[in-house]
């Protein structure tokens, strides 16, 4: 049953080859069995999730079951489940038991789906590769010496593993995406405000968005339509309707108008990942699509630019981890200021502490407009440049990343060089625009990824497109060799 899809999944509980709690069964069973060699999961729920798809089979029984009830999932730590440990991968929150849901574990609860666990994640999803979390790296079922990418690795893992069909995910700089394409799975982020940001422990909240980590392109259709909507609850969820995902999957692409940016092809893109790049633009040609070049001339600015936001909004979000109203609190403090100082200092590890202290400075007086003002300027340049492609392509498409799965160890101790995996992706946050990172070839025997980008809310002709791709190749098909 773990080499199925969710919507060949959703097929068989539909048509009774098995019932959701033998389903959960198997995916409880194969978490316990298996997670050992990749430390996907940092709170596996078995019970709960056996408890939740007993009550999905009598949904089903009385006819009351949606496209998604009974299906088991794993959810980044990142996101607040009633009941369960909620750490987002840090020694800070590691006994905070969150006392609600957040609005994407309640819609896809609501929705039928079952919660097999939380997943690992970078600390308070600050990294590109799954190690700087307070449980351990995370290890890439491709190849146990490589990272899965950051900072939703751990969800990736467990999917391209098949400890779970499917996964959530946050992307605040290519954190979903970046991951997809070193295990080989489809990465969906949205665009910024079409899932809600509630109950999500914020990282950068004007760049944080909710999204997918599925085999296919269909499965993220699946679960973004049950995940997207206005929220009340957040106040940057926008007030836009959700179409529906699944019927534009079978749309035609002749004639789609596709963008390739040179800026994602310089210098620092492996050579074998930019063929396999160029052999899925191929596919493309095949179906009738028409590729032409256009310009993001402010592209190698987003890096930059985005360490200099991001840091800023850590610095001011994760302020309220201070050791007095929950979370860690450092033992026997001698007076206030050591309660602060010791609490934040024992409870973050040195990427959060890295970018808080940068953000602290880039907000400082007399710093403030040099660098964070600044930034947003540079950003604006950005989203402009993305707005002027989408006046001539619908698409735009390159690299996910420059390399495929590096080595555990391998950028830790070099923070620039680390930072620079996500230089194809951080740009999209920036300008708040949706994309998706799909299996486009294999290079030394590691998953390779096409990223498309597409126009904000244009979701539906996205997942279109990548649907299209998977319908000629079987890349997202593939299986790291021993999983069984």
């Amino acid at each position: 049953m773990h080499d199925k899809t969710l919507a060949e999944l959703a097929a068989g509980l539909k048509q009774g080859e098995f019932s959701s709690e033998e389903l959960t069964r198997h995916f409880v069973d194969r978490i316990e069995a298996r997670d050992d060699r990749y430390n996907a999961f940092i709170t596996p729920t078995p019970e709960r999730a056996l408890e939740q798809a007993r009550a999905a089979d009598r949904r089903i029984a009385e006819g009351n079951a949606g496209p998604l009830t009974g299906l088991p999932l794993a959810h980044k730590d990142i996101f607040c489940t009633r009941g369960v440990k909620t750490s987002c991968g840090s020694k800070m929150l590691d006994n905070f038991v969150s006392p609600y849901d957040a609005t994407v574990v309640e819609k896809l609860a609501e929705a039928g789906m079952v919660t097999l666990g939380k997943t690992n994640m970078d600390e308070f999803a600050m990294g590109s590769s799954n190690e700087t979390s307070y449980y351990g790296p995370v290890k890439n079922p491709w190849d146990e010496s490589k990272v899965p990418g950051g900072s939703s690795g751990g969800s990736a893992a467990a999917v391209a593993a098949r400890l779970a069909p499917a996964a959530t995910g946050t992307d605040t700089g290519g954190s979903i995406r970046q991951p997809a394409a070193l295990t080989g799975l489809t990465g969906f982020k949205p665009t910024y405000g079409r899932v809600s940001r509630y109950g999500m422990i914020a990282f950068a909240s004007s760049l944080d968005q909710a999204g997918t980590l599925t085999i296919s392109a269909e499965d993220a259709a699946l679960m973004t339509q049950a995940m997207a909507g206005f929220d009340e609850r957040d106040s940057t969820s926008a007030q836009e309707s959700v179409p529906d995902y699944l019927a534009a999957l079978g749309q035609d692409i002749k004639g789609l108008k596709i963008g390739v940016p040179p800026e994602f092809f310089d210098e620092g893109l492996d050579a074998d990942t930019r063929k396999a790049v160029d052999d899925a633009l191929d596919v493309y040609r095949q179906l009738g699509a028409e590729i032409r070049e256009v310009h993001l001339p402010h592209l190698d600015l987003s890096v930059p630019t985005y360490y200099v936001v991001a840091p800023a909004e850590c610095s001011s979000n994760l302020s309220r981890f201070d050791g007095v109203r929950f979370g860690y609190r450092c033992e026997n403090p001698k007076d206030l200021l050591d309660l602060y100082e010791r609490s934040r200092g024992e409870g973050f590890g040195a990427e959060v502490k890295r970018r808080v202290m940068t953000g602290t400075y880039v907000l400082s007086a007399g710093y403030y407009d040099a660098y964070y003002l600044q930034a947003q300027k540079t950003r604006k340049l950005i989203r402009d440049d993305f707005l002027k492609a989408f006046e001539e392509v619908d698409v735009l498409m390159g690299p996910t990343t420059p390399t495929p799965a590096f080595g555990i160890g391998e950028k830790t101790d070099d923070p620039i060089t680390m930072y620079l995996n996500d230089i194809y992706t951080i740009a999209v946050n920036l300008a708040g625009l949706p994309a998706v990172s799909v299996p486009a070839g294999l290079v030394g025997g590691l998953p390779v990824g096409l990223q498309i980008i597409g126009n904000f809310f244009d979701e539906g002709r996205l997942l279109n497109v990548a649907h299209q791709f998977q319908q000629q190749t079987d890349w997202h098909r593939r299986l790291p060799e021993g999983i069984e």
